[in-house]
């Protein structure tokens, strides 16, 4: 049988180990981890690619209504994407200043509602450029007639233009103005838990900068995203086709027909000569005619061969390309 250790035995072992410092070095490695709060309520419905292709789309929106309003407006302007992200749709109500400029429009598409927001600052300066003023107006918002509701609205329906027109890169969408509104609390356009898509443009008019928002629900943009998704993993798998693509790019480019020129001399003479040349005359050349010449594809000199005779046919034997310097032997 085993020997039993006593109580003592078992205290003299146990007191001759060296503890292991294994809490200090644990504590240690989770100073140096950063950590990242993570928000479960929010999740993420577009990826990085997804943005980036949607700040692409609008930014090209940006030049061609900026172009557009030049010309109303008489005076520099450019717009500038400054953000592009997602949020529940209450955070952006909450967003949204008291008066606000709210311009709602249908995605016929999906039968579902956006908004394009303007601060009444950006309104008014544009009202006031229009009718021959300036930009500089009262920094304090205040509510838009119906009159100066009326004056923008062809600029609204051109933005809206532009913007149909940006997303055609992506998806063939239809953008119809429904109504005006200055209060967030009257929009509904998606439930308040809803994912958007928030969009901020930075307009410069002269040397004031105005703010933009347009802001898409992501449940109408449902099939849009997933199109997006397949392009990118299609890019993905593009690069393992890279070889099928060059073969049939290579098959299509040897059936293009290419006219080729055989240049067999030149010759200088005098207008004199050249006025005098008849049938039968014979013209000297400076090739020699037991050497090579050259043969022209496209203009420029690309081979070189011998002229000679094939099957009845007039012909030349190819003996070297134009970037060959060796000769024939």
């Amino acid at each position: 049988m085993p020997e039993i250790l006593s109580q003592q035995e078992i205290d003299s072992l146990l007191s001759g180990i060296t503890p292991v410092q294994g809490p200090a070095i644990v504590e240690e490695e989770e100073k140096e981890k950063e950590v990242f709060t993570f928000d479960f309520r929010l999740p993420h419905r577009l990826s990085k690619n997804q943005l980036r292709t949607l700040q692409a789309v609008h930014e090209s929106f940006g030049e061609s209504m900026s172009s557009y309003l030049v010309s109303r407006l008489q005076t520099n302007v450019s717009m500038n994407v400054t953000l592009v992200d997602q949020l529940f749709y209450s955070e952006y109500i909450l967003s949204i200043p008291s008066p606000s400029c709210l311009f709602i429009f249908r995605i016929v598409e999906s039968d579902a509602l956006a908004i394009l927001e303007m601060s009444p600052q950006l309104v008014l300066a544009m009202v006031s450029r229009m009718l021959g003023g300036t930009n500089d107006v009262t920094n304090k918002p205040r509510l838009i007639t119906k009159i100066e509701q009326n004056i923008v609205r062809g600029m609204i329906q051109r933005a809206l233009s532009d913007l149909q027109k940006s997303w055609k890169s992506i998806a063939a969408l239809t953008f119809v103005q429904e109504r005006y509104e200055s209060e967030g609390d009257f929009a509904q356009i998606a439930p308040t838990t809803e994912i958007v898509l928030v969009v901020s443009l930075e307009v410069t008019i002269a040397d004031q900068k105005y703010l933009m928002n347009i802001c898409f629900p992501t449940f109408a943009l449902d099939e849009v995203l997933a199109k997006l998704n397949i392009q990118n993993s299609d890019n993905l798998a593009g690069a393992s086709r890279t070889n099928e693509w060059t073969d049939l790019l290579l098959r299509g480019i040897g059936l293009t027909s290419v006219t080729g020129i055989c240049l067999l001399g030149t010759a200088s003479m005098t207008l004199r000569e050249l006025m005098t040349l008849a049938r039968g005359d014979v013209v000297k050349t400076r090739i020699p005619i037991d050497e090579e010449v050259q043969i022209m594809l496209g203009g420029t000199p690309r081979m070189w061969g011998r002229p000679g005779i094939s099957n009845g046919k007039v012909a030349v034997r190819l003996t070297r390309t134009a970037t060959d310097t060796s000769t024939e032997e």
